[in-house]
Protein backbone atom coordinates (compact mmCIF):
# COMPACT_ATOMS: atom_id res chain seq x y z
CA UNK A 1 0.00 0.00 0.00
CA UNK A 2 1.47 3.47 -1.01
CA UNK A 3 1.49 6.39 0.73
CA UNK A 4 -1.11 9.67 -0.79
CA UNK A 5 0.17 13.12 -0.94
CA UNK A 6 -1.83 14.98 1.56
CA UNK A 7 -2.42 18.25 0.83
CA UNK A 8 -0.74 20.57 2.98
CA UNK A 9 -3.81 23.48 2.13
CA UNK A 10 -6.21 20.98 3.40
CA UNK A 11 -4.48 20.27 6.46
CA UNK A 12 -3.98 24.42 7.90
CA UNK A 13 -7.62 25.16 6.61
CA UNK A 14 -8.44 22.04 9.11
CA UNK A 15 -5.82 23.82 11.92
CA UNK A 16 -3.92 20.35 12.24
CA UNK A 17 -0.32 20.24 11.77
CA UNK A 18 1.42 16.85 10.67
CA UNK A 19 5.04 16.23 11.39
CA UNK A 20 6.61 12.64 10.56
CA UNK A 21 9.45 11.53 11.93
CA UNK A 22 10.98 7.86 10.89
CA UNK A 23 8.68 5.35 11.88
CA UNK A 24 6.27 8.03 14.47
CA UNK A 25 3.64 10.64 12.89
CA UNK A 26 2.43 13.27 15.49
CA UNK A 27 -0.50 15.15 14.70
CA UNK A 28 -1.95 18.46 16.26
CA UNK A 29 -4.85 20.26 16.68
CA UNK A 30 -3.36 23.73 16.38
CA UNK A 31 -6.62 26.66 16.75
CA UNK A 32 -5.18 26.92 20.55
CA UNK A 33 -7.23 30.34 20.18
CA UNK A 34 -10.19 28.61 20.38
CA UNK A 35 -8.90 25.28 22.42
CA UNK A 36 -8.81 23.33 19.09
CA UNK A 37 -12.02 23.25 18.67
CA UNK A 38 -13.23 21.11 15.41
CA UNK A 39 -15.00 22.06 11.98
CA UNK A 40 -15.51 19.89 8.89
CA UNK A 41 -12.02 21.33 7.57
CA UNK A 42 -10.64 19.64 11.18
CA UNK A 43 -12.10 16.30 10.13
CA UNK A 44 -11.21 16.09 6.57
CA UNK A 45 -7.79 16.90 7.12
CA UNK A 46 -7.94 13.96 9.73
CA UNK A 47 -9.11 11.51 7.03
CA UNK A 48 -6.47 12.67 4.16
CA UNK A 49 -3.63 12.21 7.29
CA UNK A 50 -4.89 8.17 7.82
CA UNK A 51 -5.11 7.80 3.67
CA UNK A 52 -1.48 9.53 3.25
CA UNK A 53 0.46 8.42 5.86
CA UNK A 54 3.47 6.30 4.66
CA UNK A 55 3.08 2.42 5.49
CA UNK A 56 6.01 2.59 7.53
CA UNK A 57 4.36 4.80 10.49
CA UNK A 58 4.12 2.60 13.24
CA UNK A 59 3.29 5.42 16.25
CA UNK A 60 1.04 8.06 15.35
CA UNK A 61 0.67 10.86 18.75
CA UNK A 62 -1.95 12.67 18.49
CA UNK A 63 -2.30 16.10 21.12
CA UNK A 64 -3.62 19.88 21.14
CA UNK A 65 -1.62 23.03 21.13
CA UNK A 66 -1.98 24.81 24.13
CA UNK A 67 -3.71 24.69 27.15
CA UNK A 68 -6.54 21.85 25.55
CA UNK A 69 -6.69 18.50 23.80
CA UNK A 70 -10.13 19.98 21.98
CA UNK A 71 -13.35 21.99 23.18
CA UNK A 72 -15.00 19.86 20.68
CA UNK A 73 -17.07 21.18 17.96
CA UNK A 74 -16.71 24.83 17.04
CA UNK A 75 -19.61 26.42 18.48
CA UNK A 76 -19.87 28.84 15.00
CA UNK A 77 -21.82 25.81 13.63
CA UNK A 78 -24.62 26.72 15.37
CA UNK A 79 -25.24 29.85 14.19
CA UNK A 80 -24.86 29.69 10.53
CA UNK A 81 -21.51 27.92 10.51
CA UNK A 82 -17.87 29.07 10.22
CA UNK A 83 -16.76 30.82 6.60
CA UNK A 84 -16.38 28.14 4.13
CA UNK A 85 -17.61 25.01 6.25
CA UNK A 86 -21.27 23.27 5.96
CA UNK A 87 -23.36 24.35 9.28
CA UNK A 88 -25.50 22.05 10.88
CA UNK A 89 -28.40 23.34 9.21
CA UNK A 90 -27.01 22.99 5.89
CA UNK A 91 -26.31 19.40 6.90
CA UNK A 92 -29.87 18.93 7.59
CA UNK A 93 -31.24 20.68 4.38
CA UNK A 94 -29.11 18.43 2.04
CA UNK A 95 -31.45 15.11 3.26
CA UNK A 96 -31.55 11.96 4.80
CA UNK A 97 -29.35 10.91 2.53
CA UNK A 98 -26.83 13.60 1.58
CA UNK A 99 -26.57 14.31 5.02
CA UNK A 100 -25.68 10.76 6.08
CA UNK A 101 -23.30 10.56 3.69
CA UNK A 102 -21.51 14.12 4.61
CA UNK A 103 -21.18 12.82 8.11
CA UNK A 104 -19.69 9.42 7.18
CA UNK A 105 -17.01 11.18 5.81
CA UNK A 106 -16.86 13.54 9.03
CA UNK A 107 -16.54 10.11 10.87
CA UNK A 108 -13.47 8.66 8.46
CA UNK A 109 -11.12 11.31 9.95
CA UNK A 110 -11.45 9.56 13.31
CA UNK A 111 -11.93 5.81 12.09
CA UNK A 112 -8.85 4.98 10.54
CA UNK A 113 -7.05 5.71 14.00
CA UNK A 114 -8.31 2.60 15.32
CA UNK A 115 -6.64 0.60 12.07
CA UNK A 116 -4.12 -2.21 13.61
CA UNK A 117 -1.89 -1.20 11.62
CA UNK A 118 -0.38 1.30 13.71
CA UNK A 119 -0.65 2.16 17.29
CA UNK A 120 -2.26 5.34 18.47
CA UNK A 121 -1.51 7.66 21.07
CA UNK A 122 -3.64 10.12 22.32
CA UNK A 123 -1.71 12.92 24.11
CA UNK A 124 -4.65 14.70 26.32
CA UNK A 125 -3.76 18.03 28.76
CA UNK A 126 -6.86 20.04 29.36
CA UNK A 127 -10.18 19.83 28.32
CA UNK A 128 -11.86 16.66 25.75
CA UNK A 129 -14.76 17.58 25.16
CA UNK A 130 -17.55 16.34 22.56
CA UNK A 131 -15.64 15.89 19.35
CA UNK A 132 -12.23 16.28 21.54
CA UNK A 133 -13.72 13.01 23.68
CA UNK A 134 -14.68 11.25 20.47
CA UNK A 135 -11.22 11.92 18.92
CA UNK A 136 -9.12 10.63 22.20
CA UNK A 137 -11.34 7.63 22.35
CA UNK A 138 -10.54 6.60 18.50
CA UNK A 139 -7.20 6.14 19.75
CA UNK A 140 -5.72 3.28 21.00
CA UNK A 141 -3.70 4.08 24.01
CA UNK A 142 -4.35 7.47 26.13
CA UNK A 143 -1.65 9.64 27.97
CA UNK A 144 -3.26 11.93 30.34
CA UNK A 145 -2.18 14.98 32.29
CA UNK A 146 -3.31 15.40 35.62
CA UNK A 147 -6.02 18.27 34.50
CA UNK A 148 -7.87 16.93 32.12
CA UNK A 149 -11.23 17.07 31.65
CA UNK A 150 -12.75 14.16 29.79
CA UNK A 151 -16.91 15.61 28.29
CA UNK A 152 -19.40 13.92 26.32
CA UNK A 153 -21.25 16.99 25.76
CA UNK A 154 -23.14 15.72 22.54
CA UNK A 155 -26.78 15.31 24.66
CA UNK A 156 -26.34 18.81 26.67
CA UNK A 157 -26.70 20.37 22.90
CA UNK A 158 -29.64 18.55 21.71
CA UNK A 159 -27.24 16.36 19.51
CA UNK A 160 -25.41 12.58 19.93
CA UNK A 161 -21.95 11.41 19.61
CA UNK A 162 -21.01 10.91 15.63
CA UNK A 163 -17.84 10.76 15.53
CA UNK A 164 -17.37 6.95 16.63
CA UNK A 165 -17.16 7.49 19.81
CA UNK A 166 -19.80 5.35 21.24
CA UNK A 167 -18.29 2.01 20.72
CA UNK A 168 -14.55 2.20 22.22
CA UNK A 169 -16.52 3.79 25.31
CA UNK A 170 -18.52 1.08 26.05
CA UNK A 171 -15.69 -0.96 25.72
CA UNK A 172 -13.27 1.30 27.46
CA UNK A 173 -15.85 1.29 30.54
CA UNK A 174 -19.26 -0.45 30.13
CA UNK A 175 -22.28 0.17 29.26
CA UNK A 176 -23.39 1.47 32.24
CA UNK A 177 -21.03 3.91 32.87
CA UNK A 178 -20.91 4.65 29.03
CA UNK A 179 -24.74 5.64 29.19
CA UNK A 180 -24.00 7.91 32.87
CA UNK A 181 -21.49 9.49 31.26
CA UNK A 182 -23.28 10.00 27.66
CA UNK A 183 -26.43 11.26 29.09
CA UNK A 184 -25.37 13.22 31.49
CA UNK A 185 -22.23 15.54 29.86
CA UNK A 186 -20.72 15.10 32.91
CA UNK A 187 -17.37 15.87 33.06
CA UNK A 188 -14.35 12.95 34.46
CA UNK A 189 -11.43 13.94 35.54
CA UNK A 190 -7.64 12.25 35.69
CA UNK A 191 -8.35 9.95 38.50
CA UNK A 192 -11.65 8.63 37.66
CA UNK A 193 -10.35 8.37 33.83
CA UNK A 194 -7.51 6.17 34.97
CA UNK A 195 -9.97 4.14 37.71
CA UNK A 196 -12.60 3.49 35.55
CA UNK A 197 -10.04 2.31 31.78
CA UNK A 198 -10.30 5.90 29.92
CA UNK A 199 -6.95 6.32 30.67
CA UNK A 200 -3.77 4.34 30.37
CA UNK A 201 -1.57 6.17 32.84
CA UNK A 202 -2.07 9.52 34.38
CA UNK A 203 1.10 12.47 34.61
CA UNK A 204 1.77 15.77 36.25
CA UNK A 205 1.30 18.31 32.99
CA UNK A 206 4.72 19.25 32.83
CA UNK A 207 5.47 15.83 32.37
CA UNK A 208 2.63 14.46 29.33
CA UNK A 209 5.65 14.79 26.82
CA UNK A 210 8.14 12.82 28.31
CA UNK A 211 5.71 10.23 29.26
CA UNK A 212 4.55 10.29 25.67
CA UNK A 213 8.10 9.82 24.56
CA UNK A 214 8.57 6.61 26.84
CA UNK A 215 5.83 4.95 25.42
CA UNK A 216 6.72 5.50 21.88
CA UNK A 217 9.96 4.32 22.95
CA UNK A 218 8.49 1.32 24.10
CA UNK A 219 6.28 0.40 21.17
CA UNK A 220 8.97 1.20 18.61
CA UNK A 221 11.54 -1.14 19.82
CA UNK A 222 10.02 -4.81 19.02
CA UNK A 223 10.14 -5.58 15.22
CA UNK A 224 6.77 -3.38 13.34
CA UNK A 225 5.65 -6.73 12.58
CA UNK A 226 4.78 -7.93 15.45
CA UNK A 227 3.64 -4.85 16.76
CA UNK A 228 0.98 -4.72 13.95
CA UNK A 229 0.33 -8.65 14.62
CA UNK A 230 -0.41 -8.65 17.81
CA UNK A 231 -2.30 -5.03 17.76
CA UNK A 232 -4.36 -7.10 15.07
CA UNK A 233 -5.47 -10.04 17.47
CA UNK A 234 -6.60 -7.81 20.20
CA UNK A 235 -8.79 -6.04 18.01
CA UNK A 236 -10.22 -9.26 16.73
CA UNK A 237 -10.68 -10.19 20.50
CA UNK A 238 -11.93 -6.93 21.46
CA UNK A 239 -14.74 -7.49 18.24
CA UNK A 240 -15.55 -10.33 19.56
CA UNK A 241 -14.22 -13.21 17.93
CA UNK A 242 -14.99 -16.91 19.19
CA UNK A 243 -12.68 -19.01 21.29
CA UNK A 244 -11.68 -21.24 18.31
CA UNK A 245 -11.85 -18.14 16.08
CA UNK A 246 -9.08 -16.40 18.15
CA UNK A 247 -7.15 -19.28 18.62
CA UNK A 248 -6.79 -19.80 14.50
CA UNK A 249 -6.27 -16.06 14.32
CA UNK A 250 -3.25 -16.53 16.78
CA UNK A 251 -2.34 -19.21 14.85
CA UNK A 252 -1.75 -17.54 11.73
CA UNK A 253 -0.55 -14.74 13.05
CA UNK A 254 2.38 -16.65 14.40
CA UNK A 255 3.32 -18.48 11.31
CA UNK A 256 3.50 -15.21 9.59
CA UNK A 257 6.06 -13.87 12.29
CA UNK A 258 8.31 -17.22 11.89
CA UNK A 259 8.52 -16.79 8.22
CA UNK A 260 9.57 -12.97 8.66
CA UNK A 261 12.01 -14.29 11.13
CA UNK A 262 13.27 -17.37 9.35
CA UNK A 263 13.93 -15.23 6.21
CA UNK A 264 15.98 -12.59 8.35
CA UNK A 265 17.93 -15.31 9.72
CA UNK A 266 18.82 -16.49 5.98
CA UNK A 267 19.68 -13.19 4.89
Amino acid sequence: MSATPIDAGLLERGGVRLVVDGPRATITLDRPDVLNAQTPSTWQALRAIGEGLDPDVLVVVVRGSGRAFSAGLDRRMFAGGVPGEPGLSEIVARGPEAGAALIAEFQEGFRWLRDPQRVTIAAVAGHAIGAGFQLALACDLRVVAEDVQFSMAETTLGLVPDLGGTLPLVRAVGYARAAEICVTGRRVGAAEALRIGLANTVVPAEGLDAAVEDLVGSITRPMAGAVRETLALIAAAADGSSEEEQLALEREAQLRRLAELAALVKA
